[in-house]
């Protein structure tokens, strides 16, 4: 990507589409000013999605828009702002010079005795490893298995990484709204992948590792039997013993697991691992349940989670991706928040919009609050909870 790629971002609260397009697609323009919109990113409350035809027509009339996609949330976030009740529109735009933009939009459909994702595109199949970024991913929770694609594509040499999220907002399937293009879509998911940009992803757990790194020495699909050749329970109780006091307050508060996934790195730090939550264990056995398949000789780490945790890991993880982006920094950024964080961690509004703001010099960014959130650990792609994933572009 050359210097010359622009990016803006808009929000509304104006409870009118064409009102609300207009407001929110007018920062856009004028960041971009004469340049074409090579993409555009939208993001829409529940209350706006009740005429979501109005209003993508709307913003398509207000922005010349290449490519286009965008979900319904139950929260919006943009202008350095988490809109958690009422209408809210998010608009995002870049114009990215030398990017090839290839769009698609994949269903499920009964394959078999199972499931099939259709519409995978053979430019993306096809192409040699490292050829093309992140993939944008969004996707309805109730008519799409994410996590089945995710997996199929983690066991696929040189596949690309995913970023993004589920729409949430809505209770069952039929209630989500997803765009792409000039289209209104009820299933499925919607996405982008770019060839030629420089990208950097961000996912942020938000947890705290405690207590040692431990071999898994005995394991049979999700139950780790046995911690560093000790029953996996004994073990957790030898870890929460020798805390301090907070560490261990936050143990007795809910203790996850962190499962490493790349073991060719010389040191692991907190994105190193994957975040599963503990379902409980057996007495009897002294097995722990992770919501998780594990291996034998897979390293794994306790974490807690808490909101100051979740504070420190999203900032020091802001920081490490704007420094991978090198001395220009990022120019914009798309964000997918859990929509248990918010005002339902933090206790105040603003928190992930605000963190990015001060960590990255305020730069165009939009997104909303997702059922899941997608986003890579060790170079594979995994659906989390509670974290925030982000893709931030040079």
């Amino acid at each position: 990507m050359d210097r010359d790629s622009l990016f803006g971002a808009g929000l509304s609260r104006d409870a009118d589409p064409v009102r609300a397009a207009r407001e929110a697609c007018a920062p856009v323009r004028a960041a971009l000013g004469d340049a074409a919109a090579t993409l555009v990113v939208m993001f829409a409350s529940p209350d706006l999605c009740r005429d979501a035809e109005g209003l993508l027509a709307a913003i398509r009339g207000e922005l010349a828009a290449e490519h286009l996609i965008g979900a319904m949330g139950e929260a919006v976030v943009g202008a350095g702002r988490e809109v958690e009740e009422g209408p809210a529109l998010a608009v995002w735009g870049a114009h990215l010079p030398g990017v090839e933009v290839v769009p698609f939009r994949l269903v499920a459909r009964p394959l078999g005795e199972g499931m099939g994702v259709l519409g995978w595109p053979d430019a993306i199949a096809d192409a040699p490893a490292g050829n093309i970024g992140p993939v944008i991913m969004l996707a309805d929770p109730f008519t799409f298995p994410a996590d089945g694609l995710l997996s199929e594509l983690n066991e696929e040499p040189g596949a690309p990484v995913v970023v993004g999220g589920l729409a949430s907002g809505g209770r069952k399937p039929g209630e989500h709204r997803l765009f792409a293009g000039g289209d209104v879509l009820l299933e499925g998911a919607v996405a982008v992948a770019l060839r030629g940009a420089r990208m950097s992803t961000v996912v942020s757990q938000g947890c705290l590792p405690i207590g040692p790194e431990m071999v898994i020495t005995a394991a049979d699909g999700s139950a780790v039997h046995e911690l560093a050749g000790m029953p996996a329970m004994r073990k957790l109780e030898e870890v929460v013993a020798g805390l301090g006091v907070e560490e261990r307050r936050l143990a007795v508060e809910g203790l996850l697991a962190g499962l490493v996934i790349d073991e060719n790195v010389p040191e692991y730090g907190r994105g190193d691992y994957l975040v599963r939550a503990i379902h409980g264990g057996d007495r009897e056995t002294g097995a722990l349940m992770v919501g998780e398949h594990v291996r034998v000789g897979q390293t794994m780490r306790f974490q807690v989670r808490d909101a100051r945790s979740a504070d420190e890991d999203l900032r020091l993880a802001l920081r490490a991706a704007r420094e991978d982006l090198g001395p220009g920094g990022p120019g914009g950024a798309l964000l997918f928040s859990c929509n248990g964080r918010g005002t339902r961690m933090f206790g105040e509004a603003d928190h992930d919009a605000a963190a990015i703001d001060e960590e990255l010099a305020r730069i165009p960014a939009a997104g909303l609050f997702c059922n899941g959130e997608i986003g890579p650990v060790g170079g594979r792609s995994f659906l989390h909870g509670f974290s925030a994933t982000m893709v931030l572009f040079a």
